[in-house]
């Protein structure tokens, strides 16, 4: 019966599925190590006057800067982030992301990825509009320089793909996520290869990332998950109620994808990664 009682919190407090057996590694790590109410306000305070303080140097300082200066802002900032709700980074493999030309391909469990993969190399990203619309949080990932697409508009693929091979082919790095939306992150959802055309034109690297987030006791944790009904505030309230959370990065090698093809390619990662989340 508390088996029971304990999912049921969970799925009222969304830490756990339904879809989850009460005596679930997941469904009970999700049940431990969780804050007590004022420091979960605390974290959300805080995290709030990070975010003002964000858009504030976007916004006033960012004109300002030359890119290699903004990265470090983007870096710095999103360490701090992290910092402020108890979030580690273990990088299993190689992610060395300094020469330049690299698409990152990873698949999508939270809102919090974005500045996980910022915190280790700032990345222009490639997110649907609807997220540039958003109040605060898109002013945040425009200043970034995150790349939009219309996802309603099947040519605005075309334009985004040729805008990222030049960023790509100049040296930028670029990170995507295939699947087009978030999962809890067991597996992967199937990779779409369209956005994987324009690092085949500008014959780059492509960088799998597997994202795995983890409880202190190294059970998967559904906390970060942004996923199903969830609201975006519900989320952030979520993760400020964990003690702490570790994403683990599994990096295999770095794919060429000078004359290849864009479904093989997406194809080849999806399977890399799926097999990183299963190690990890």
């Amino acid at each position: 019966m508390t088996g029971r009682i304990l999912r049921c919190q969970a799925i009222e407090r969304g830490i756990a599925p339904p879809c989850l057996h009460r005596d679930s590694p997941v469904a009970m790590s999700a049940l431990a190590a969780r804050n007590p109410l004022p420091l979960q306000l605390f974290r959300l305070l805080h995290l709030c006057v990070h975010v003002s303080l964000g858009v504030t140097v976007i916004a006033l300082v960012f004109p300002w800067l030359d890119a290699s200066a903004r990265h470090a802002q983007i870096k710095r900032w999103s360490d701090r982030l992290l910092k402020i709700l108890a979030v580690s980074i273990d990088i299993r493999g190689d992610l060395s992301l300094r020469d330049g030309n690299v698409l990152v391909v990873a698949n999508h469990v939270s809102w919090l990825d974005i500045f996980v993969l910022n915190a280790v190399h700032p990345v222009r990203f490639v997110a649907k509009a609807e997220l540039g619309r958003w109040p605060i949080v898109g002013a945040l990932v425009r200043g970034a320089g995150t790349l939009f697409i219309e996802r309603a508009k099947r040519r605005d693929t075309h334009r985004v793909n040729h805008h990222v091979a030049e960023v790509l082919s100049a040296g930028d790095v670029v990170a995507i996520f295939p699947e087009g939306t978030t999962s809890d992150g067991a597996t992967t959802l199937p990779f779409k290869s369209s956005l994987l055309q324009p690092i085949v034109e500008a014959a780059g690297r492509v960088q799998p990332v597997a994202i795995r987030y983890q409880g202190s006791d190294g059970v998967r944790s559904l906390a970060p998950a942004y996923i199903g009904e969830m609201t975006f505030l519900g989320s952030v309230w979520r993760v400020c109620g964990e003690k702490s959370l570790q994403v683990a990065l599994v990096a295999p090698p770095a794919i060429e994808a000078s004359g290849g093809n864009r479904r093989e390619l997406a194809r080849n990662v999806e399977a890399i990664i799926r097999a990183g989340l299963a190690r990890s």
